[in-house]
C-alpha cells in the first residue's frame, strides 16, 4: 500500500469496500444486471449463463463493491453458502415472468435467510423483480406478496421493478443497497 492510499485511509477518503452476493434462480437476470452497474466500457454485450460464479467490481460514490455473481442453477446453489460469512448485503433477483418457478425461487429465499451465517445479521437485502418487460410478468407488489417479503422483519429490504436488458429499475435499487450498506457500517 503506497503513501498516498494510507493517506487517503487515515484521512476517510478511501471508499469502504463491501461484498455483496447476488443470487437467484437460473435466468433470472442476475448477471445482467451487475453488467448494468459496471462502468461502459467494460459492460459485456453478450450475456451466457453463469456456470459456478463470477466476480465483479464496480463503485458507487461512496463505496467499492465487489459482487459474487453465483449461478442459479439448481445443481451449483449449494456454493451459495460458502460466501455467506463475508457478505454485507445480499441482492436477489427474481424472474417476474416465471411464475411456475415462483415457489422454488422462494423456497431457496427462505433457505437463504434461515442459515446460520445469515438469520442472526441484519443485512439488507435487495430484491429485484425482473423482466417487467415481458407481457406476462408480476408486479414488484404480486411477487412481493408470493415470495412473502412482509415476514422479512429482522433485515432491511427493499423491492424494485426491474427491467435489465433496458437498465430499468437497476440504479434505484443500487441507490437503496449503498445507502443502507452505508447506514449499517456506521
Amino acid at each position: 500500500m503506497g503513501l498516498l492510499d494510507k493517506l487517503s485511509g487515515w484521512l476517510g477518503l478511501r471508499k469502504k469496500e463491501v461484498n455483496v452476493l447476488c443470487l437467484g434462480l437460473d435466468n433470472s437476470g442476475k448477471t445482467t444486471i451487475i453488467n448494468h452497474l459496471k462502468p461502459t466500457n467494460t459492460q459485456t454485450q453478450d450475456i451466457v449463463p453463469t456456470i459456478g460464479f463470477n466476480i465483479e467490481k464496480f463503485k458507487s460514490s461512496s463505496l467499492s463493491f465487489t459482487v459474487f455473481d453465483m449461478s442459479g442453477q439448481s445443481r451449483y446453489r449449494n456454493l451459495w453458502e460458502h460466501y455467506y460469512k463475508e457478505s454485507h448485503a445480499i441482492i436477489f433477483v427474481i424472474d417476474s415472468g416465471d411464475q411456475l418457478r415462483m415457489v422454488v425461487a422462494k423456497e431457496e429465499l427462505d433457505n437463504l435467510l434461515s442459515h446460520q451465517d445469515i438469520r442472526s445479521r441484519r443485512m439488507p437485502v435487495l430484491f429485484f423483480a425482473n423482466k417487467m418487460d415481458l407481457r406476462d410478468a408480476l408486479s414488484s407488489v404480486k411477487v412481493s406478496q408470493l415470495l412473502c417479503l412482509e415476514n422479512i422483519k429482522d433485515k432491511p429490504w427493499h423491492i424494485c421493478a426491474s427491467d435489465a436488458v433496458k437498465g430499468e429499475g437497476i440504479q434505484e435499487g443500487v441507490d437503496w443497497l449503498q445507502d443502507h450498506i452505508k447506514t449499517m457500517q456506521t
